[in-house]
């Protein structure tokens, strides 16, 4: 698959603090990629990095094939954590404002402009001062004006902040949108409900190191830990006899809303499955069989704590 962004080796340090230490990415082109790691990982000088705001001390970011040059920032939209807009400025005037600097024309940036406003519901602030807005409505304006001028990469820092739940709602489906129109998406979050929701890929940054990488689908199977979650109706003692007699480790999760007992089953290795399948079935009456797939948030908190127990 084409990646249309590799960083290779990134180190970068401030005084007395390395930022980041031999830091690697791959982006494939075309996906949703998410930035994930604890306040202070070091995600937000890496993006900085990407868009040519800061050099790093050592290693190389490569776009599009060649290294990244000053220009390829015209192929980027960035919509940093820490936002702001001209308060005193009128919306529509200010976001006219940054899309010229994009590059756009005045008659080409409110034909866009006009569309977008009407998209995401806010064409009636287009002449009130910015002042006027909600903290939720300012940042549609700037989610605006990132994508405006339809960049091959978006980077959004926590694009979420702030939002109520039908809002966030709404920018997931333009988020997904952009991304069905050919755009790449880098967006950085603490919240895992959305990477779940979005992210193919995910790089996770702890302690300036890349500490973990790959598709998400992948990484949520590698930690699940052969784990199955089970339906049934019987004696919880007779599962638990049959259970730990073929191998498997049992934890009894309570009660399903269709009233069934639920536990979960972890399997010594995959081959284990069919084994303890056969055991449990002679002594239950099972209902359902499904593996369970690890959480974004349990596989944060343990590749965090791993990390920090390897680094001590």
């Amino acid at each position: 698959m084409e990646n249309i962004l590799i960083a290779e080796n990134i180190t970068k340090e401030f005084t007395g603090h390395r930022a980041l230490d031999d830091v690697s990415i791959e982006v494939p082109r075309g996906k949703v990629y998410g930035l994930l790691g604890p306040n202070g990982a070091g995600k937000t000088t890496l993006i900085r990095i990407i868009n040519h705001i800061t050099a790093p001390d050592s290693g190389r970011v490569i776009f599009n094939g060649h290294e990244l040059t000053a220009a390829d920032t015209a192929h980027i939209g960035y919509l940093p954590e820490e936002r702001g807009l001209y308060k005193k400025m009128k919306v529509g005037e200010q976001a006219l404002f940054f899309a010229r600097l994009k590059g756009l024309s005045r008659q080409e940036a409110t034909v866009r402009l006009k569309e977008w406003f009407e998209r995401l519901e806010i064409s009636d602030w287009w002449d009130k001062k910015v002042e006027e807005l909600s903290k939720g409505m300012a940042q549609k304006v700037q989610f605006i004006v990132t994508v405006l001028h339809r960049p091959q990469l978006l980077i959004f820092d926590e694009p979420f902040s702030g939002f109520d739940p039908i809002n966030a709602g709404v920018l997931k489906r333009e988020i997904l949108k952009l991304r069905d129109e050919g755009s790449t998406v880098i967006f950085s979050t603490h919240n895992m409900s959305s990477v779940e929701e979005l992210c193919e890929n995910i790089t996770l940054i702890n302690r300036s190191h890349n500490i973990l990488s790959g598709p998400v689908a992948r990484i949520r199977e590698e930690f699940s830990d052969n784990a199955w979650e089970l339906a049934y109706v019987g004696s919880p003692e007779a599962l638990q006899t049959a259970a730990e007699g073929a191998g498997a480790n049992i934890t009894l999760t309570g009660i399903d809303p269709m009233g069934n007992a639920m536990a979960t089953l972890r399997m010594p290795s995959p081959k284990d499955v069919r084994n303890v399948l056969g055991a449990v079935n002679g002594a239950v009456d099972i209902r359902s069989f499904t593996p369970h797939i690890a959480s974004m948030d349990d596989i944060f908190v343990r590749a965090v704590e791993m990390s920090n127990q390897q680094q001590q």
